[in-house]
């Protein structure tokens, strides 16, 4: 029986834990941190999974959810593939697993396997490092034709400024779809950043930035979210088990329920756990395809052949519309 290509790269990945560590090392921990932080915030068990019983529908009748799908997104409606190809596995300080393994140029190509299937959301971060795959990408790939999210942070007008100049000159673009503020634990995060916040707003009127919202590690940070006029898209952790996340699924879920109804773009982030549910992975994924109030999801591909992988278990999930 041929081997899953997710169990053989989870045990190349406990095999290469030293390394990992000593990666690690080399790439601390910048800022307020990255988007896999050591800590996972609240109860959340590892042993809890959420999942609803829908009844099967006759093949070839029921209209079914695939990767390649084309989702409005937020407020602005941006058009976006439901799923994303996200290249910050164990990212930290310019650095994650897909970059270390594959180099600039092969993040470029995986994101490429990913176009080449109707997959067009890039999912970045300065903490990935992982802009200059975009500029690589964009040489064959006209602009217009993907939707390149990332995340900052700047912690001051300053840097924030800064950085939207940086990205841009890194991505060789003068315009950016999605600008989330990073790894958000503040419940406060309308105050904190509000100095952060206000350079977006102006580069949103200025059009060089689409839309804007923040990376939620938190559940006081998604509330505020909820209320927060200024949020266009929440990037929030969920998943069917509980892994990795802000709190349990059958908490999470009716929150994020809220975002959705108060109309902000939802990107769903931990929807493999960061590998751990590689175990369960159809499971994971019909409930992110169906159960989980996402409008789209990120999944940390370290290969293309995990990327198809991905991909054709979701078409043969056939989870209904």
């Amino acid at each position: 029986m041929k081997e899953n290509i997710h169990q053989i790269n989870r045990r190349d990945f406990l095999r290469k834990s030293l390394v990992v560590g000593a990666a690690a090392a080399a790439f601390p921990m910048a800022g307020r941190g990255a988007e896999e932080p050591v800590k996972t915030n609240g109860p959340a068990k590892t042993n809890e999974m959420v999942m609803t019983n829908e009844p099967a529908k006759t093949a070839g009748l029921a209209k079914t959810r695939h990767a390649n799908d084309i989702i409005e997104l937020g407020p602005g409606k941006l058009k976006v593939s439901r799923m994303a190809i996200g290249t910050g596995t164990y990212g930290a300080g310019g650095s994650s697993n897909q970059l270390r393994a594959l180099g600039v140029d092969g993040v470029a190509d995986l994101w490429w396997s990913g176009f080449d299937k109707g997959v067009f959301l890039l999912d970045t971060a300065d903490t990935y490092g992982t802009h200059g795959a975009i500029k690589v990408l964009l040489k064959k790939v006209p602009r217009e034709k993907v939707v390149i999210m990332t995340k900052t942070e700047a912690e001051s007008a300053a840097e924030m400024k800064a950085d939207l100049d940086r990205y841009k000159l890194e991505m060789g673009v003068d315009h950016i779809d999605i600008v989330l503020l990073h790894s958000i634990f503040d419940s406060n995060w309308e105050q904190t950043y509000k100095a952060q916040m206000d350079v977006l707003s102006e580069a949103k009127s200025k059009k060089t930035v689409g839309m804007v919202g923040l990376s939620c590690h938190e559940v006081g940070v998604v509330e505020a979210a909820i209320k927060s006029a200024w949020v266009d898209v929440v990037m929030a952790r969920i998943n069917a088990f509980g892994i990795r996340m802000d709190d349990r699924t059958s908490v999470m879920l009716p929150l994020l329920a809220k975002v959705k109804a108060a109309g902000k773009g939802l990107v769903g982030i931990k929807t493999l756990g960061e590998g751990e549910l590689v175990g369960n992975l159809n499971d994971a994924l019909k409930f992110a395809l169906g159960t989980s109030p996402v409008d789209c999801f990120s999944i940390g591909c370290e290969s293309k052949d995990q990327f198809q992988d991905n991909f054709d278990r979701i078409a043969k999930l056939a989870v209904p519309v």
